[in-house]
């Protein structure tokens, strides 16, 4: 039911898009639109099959439209879109703010037109087609945000097909309204962002004075503030059209902040320790690999030896099992001892045999 697919936009996300289908879905015929430059490197990676010299040669015969462009972008070619549409195509995005672009476009694109709201909880340091990289979402979150009111069976049988065609990317699909998604990405993503760009420069008004403050800067400092190095340009469009939610979010946490202050000036440990303590044990239930909202993968921790070949025994006594590692991360590793690393899989059996398997290759491995 979906044999053709418009990108409309082929840099980061519409490339790693292109490149997931032509991996796992080759019958499908991918058309680019974007500049003619990044057309040229996109055809030249094999992402797309044709490059469109304008956005209605690229949706002319499509059975699915993604706008892979950031969001006021989106709003606009929504506009431009509505008349050049033939019935029953679908039409999707990527962007991280939901509200604003469902709205707009069940508003104007015609009913034989469905819009889902998508967004693909993955990214990568750098932008453009030329990063663009098939395992992109693999074990990442793809929200999406069907319409209420689905039309007739024909639209539930393409948007079966396109659901299908977003997980052969790797992505786990989960089901949000675009207003709880919104809500979510506000507490979880948005005022993250905000709260590590006002600590790094806070930060940096007092080493203006006292060159030492950035230089005891590490650990604890540097994880949180990590995300501070995250360009304008991503979240100028977002802080924008998810601008109540994060109101919302920052009123939040002042008063919570406010609250911890108060509790600070009147000496009231017992109150700070239970503020802790739950903030621990809150913490503890967040997934390790999460990429977005979804259920965790379950960990295996495993201790190594700093040697040559170390993970490759691991992996390869998994391998041999038959054992499938979704996630890994080097915890900690002490130079000329070892480390721990922790192993991310689908479910408590696959985790469970992984502890037995690594335990009979000679591993200290356990599962949480």
């Amino acid at each position: 039911m979906i044999e053709r697919i418009a990108l409309v936009g082929v840099g980061l996300i519409g490339g790693s898009l292109g490149l997931a289908w032509k991996r796992h879905r080759p019958e499908v015929t991918l058309a680019g639109y974007d500049r003619e430059d990044v057309l040229a490197r996109a055809t030249a990676r094999g992402i797309v099959d044709e490059a469109a010299g304008s956005l209605e040669a690229a949706v002319a015969g499509a059975d699915l439209v993604v706008l892979a462009v950031p969001i006021a972008a989106s709003l606009r070619l929504i506009d431009a879109l509505a008349p050049l549409l033939r019935p029953g195509v679908l039409v999707t995005d990527v962007g991280s703010v939901k509200g604003p672009v469902v709205r707009h476009a069940r508003a104007v694109l015609p009913p034989e037109n469905p819009f889902i709201g998508g967004h693909p909880m993955a990214g990568a340091e750098h932008s453009g087609v030329e990063h663009a990289d098939a395992f992109l979402f693999e074990n990442a979150t793809y929200v999406l945000c069907p319409p209420e009111d689905t039309p007739p069976e024909a639209f539930q049988i393409r948007y079966d097909a396109f659901v299908s065609l977003i997980r052969a990317t790797g992505a786990r699909v989960l089901l949000l309204e675009a207003e709880r998604h919104d809500r979510i990405a506000a507490v979880v993503s948005h005022l993250p962002q905000l709260l590590a760009v006002t600590l790094m420069n806070y930060a940096a008004t007092h080493h203006e004075d006292d060159d030492h403050f950035l230089r005891l800067a590490a650990g604890g400092f540097r994880d949180l503030t990590r995300i501070a190095s995250s360009p304008f340009d991503i979240w100028r469009d977002i802080l924008l059209a998810n601008e109540g939610p994060i109101l919302d979010a920052l009123a939040g946490f002042m008063a919570g902040l406010q609250k911890l202050r108060n509790r600070l000036i009147e000496e009231d440990l017992d109150a700070l320790a239970s503020a802790f303590d739950r903030a621990r044990s809150v913490r503890e239930t967040i997934p390790r690999n999460t990429k977005g909202f979804l259920h965790p993968l379950v960990d295996v921790f495993v201790y190594v030896e700093d040697r040559p070949g170390a993970l490759l025994d691991i992996t390869r006594t998994l391998f041999e099992a038959g054992l499938s590692i979704k996630d890994i991360e080097l915890l900690k590793l002490r130079e000329g001892t070892g480390g721990t690393f922790r192993l991310g899989f689908a479910g408590t059996a696959a985790a469970d045999a992984a502890v037995r398997a690594l335990e009979d290759a000679g591993y200290r491995a356990y599962r949480l």
